[in-house]
C-alpha cells in the first residue's frame, strides 16, 4: 500500500488541539452524566448486585455497615456514577476516536465502528471479569485472612475496592485494542512487541500490583495472567490486521 497523499491528513494547530480536547471531554462528561441519571433510579438494586461477591464469603447473616449518616446516600451516588461510566463507555470511546482521527489517514478513519464497538465491549467485559472472577478471589482471600475476627465492613471501603477492580480491569481489557491501533498506524510492530515481551511482563505485574488491593502472589497472578494473555492476543490480532493491510489496494 502506498502512502496517502499529503492532503489526506487534517492539520491542526496546538490551540485547535486544545479546543478539540475540551470539546471531547465535554461530550464525555455529558454522556457520563446521562448514564449517572439513568443508573440513579436503580442504584439500590445495582448495589445489591455489587455486594453479592462479598456476602457469599462472609458469615451467614453478616451485612455491610456504615458509621456516618451520609454514607448510604454517597454510596448510591458513587454506584450510579460507576454504572454511568460503563453505560457511557461507547460515547467516551467515540470521543477518543474523534480526538485522534485528525491524525489518521482517510482509509484508517473507516475503523471507527469496529474500534468503538470492540473497545466498549472489551471495557464492559473487563468490568464483568473483575466482578465475576477477580474480585471474588480478592474477597475470599481477605475474609479468610480475617477469619479470627468479627467482620465489620464499611460500605464506602467496600465500594472503593470494588470500583478500583471494575474500572481497572475495564481499562486492562483495552490492551488488545490499543496494540492493534498502534500497530495499524505504524507506531510499533508485532515483532518489536514480541521482542519486548519480558519487559511487558514486568510492567504487567507492576500494574497488577497497583490495581490489586492485596499483596499476595496468587491474587496478583490472577490479575497478571489475563493481562499477559491479552497482550499476546493483541499481538496476534495485530498480525492478522497487518496481513490484511498488505493485501489492501492502494488508496
Amino acid at each position: 500500500m502506498t502512502d496517502a497523499p499529503p492532503d489526506d491528513l487534517t492539520r491542526m494547530t496546538f490551540l485547535e488541539h486544545l479546543e478539540e480536547l475540551r470539546k471531547r471531554l465535554l461530550w464525555s462528561v455529558i454522556a457520563v452524566a446521562a448514564g449517572f441519571f439513568l443508573s440513579w433510579w436503580k442504584a439500590q438494586d445495582l448495589f445489591r448486585i455489587a455486594q453479592k461477591p462479598i456476602l457469599e464469603v462472609l458469615p451467614a447473616g453478616t451485612k455491610l455497615a456504615y458509621t456516618n449518616l451520609t454514607e448510604p446516600f454517597m454510596l448510591y451516588l458513587n454506584i450510579a456514577l460507576i454504572a454511568g461510566i460503563f453505560l457511557a463507555s461507547p460515547v467516551i470511546l467515540y470521543q477518543v476516536w474523534l480526538f485522534v482521527a485528525p491524525g489518521l489517514y482517510r482509509h484508517e478513519k473507516r475503523w471507527v465502528v469496529p474500534f468503538v464497538f470492540f473497545a466498549a465491549l472489551s471495557f464492559c467485559g473487563g468490568g464483568w471479569f473483575g466482578y465475576a472472577v477477580a474480585f471474588p478471589m480478592v474477597a475470599q482471600f481477605l475474609v479468610t485472612m480475617g477469619a479470627d475476627f468479627t467482620p465489620v465492613l464499611k460500605i464506602d471501603d467496600y465500594l472503593s475496592i470494588l470500583s478500583k477492580i471494575l474500572l481497572g480491569m475495564g481499562l486492562v481489557f483495552q490492551t488488545p485494542i490499543v496494540i492493534v491501533f498502534f500497530v495499524r498506524i505504524g507506531v510499533v510492530t508485532e515483532k518489536w512487541l514480541l521482542q519486548k515481551f519480558r519487559y511487558a511482563v514486568l510492567v504487567i505485574f507492576l500494574i497488577a500490583a497497583l490495581i490489586t488491593p492485596t499483596p499476595d502472589i496468587p491474587t496478583q497472578c490472577a490479575f497478571a495472567l489475563p493481562m499477559i494473555a491479552l497482550y499476546l492476543l493483541g499481538i496476534f490480532l495485530a498480525w492478522i490486521v497487518g496481513k490484511r493491510k498488505k493485501t489492501e489496494p492502494a488508496v
